[in-house]
Formats: C-alpha cells, sequence, structure tokens
C-alpha cells in the first residue's frame, strides 16, 4: 500500500507520464524554482521571527527602565513622608 491507497506501481506509472509530458529539462526547472522559493520563504521567516525577538528584547528593556524609575521616585516619596513625619 502506498501514499493514501495508490501504489508503488501508480506511482511510477504516474511519474513516468509526468515526464513525457513535461520532460526532464522543465521538471528540472521546476524543481529548481520550487527550491529557491522555499529557500526565500525559510529566510523571511528567520528575519520576522529575528524582528520580533529584537522588538521584545527592546520592549522588556524599556519596561526594566520605567520599573527602575518608578522604584526610584517611591523611594524618594517615602523618604520625604518620612522626613515630614519625624519633624511633626
Amino acid at each position: 500500500m502506498g501514499i493514501g491507497g495508490i501504489s508503488m506501481w501508480q506511482l511510477l506509472i504516474l511519474l513516468l507520464i509526468v515526464i513525457m509530458v513535461f520532460g526532464t529539462k522543465k521538471l528540472r526547472n521546476m524543481g529548481g524554482d520550487l527550491g529557491a522559493a522555499v529557500k526565500g520563504f525559510r529566510k523571511g521567516m528567520e528575519e520576522e521571527k529575528n524582528d520580533v525577538t529584537e522588538k521584545l528584547e527592546a520592549d522588556a528593556e524599556d519596561s526594566t527602565d520605567a520599573a527602575a524609575d518608578t522604584t526610584t521616585e517611591s523611594v524618594k516619596e517615602d523618604s520625604a513622608k518620612n522626613e515630614a513625619s519625624q519633624a511633626n
């Protein structure tokens, strides 16, 4: 049993018919074009993945900086409140 109920002999006969209709040179060119398209797709996906990763890292860095600024401000406010309460 082959793929999806098609036997190996049926696949070989189909392959021979395709070769007779298109010829080996045209099939070779189509294979090369398909390979180039897949390669370009993979490259594009990798570039997109890198862009998303860089953006996430930049956002994480920005949020860390913002959290540090907020912490510094709250420490200053707490110090001011402690000094005011001690003065009273």
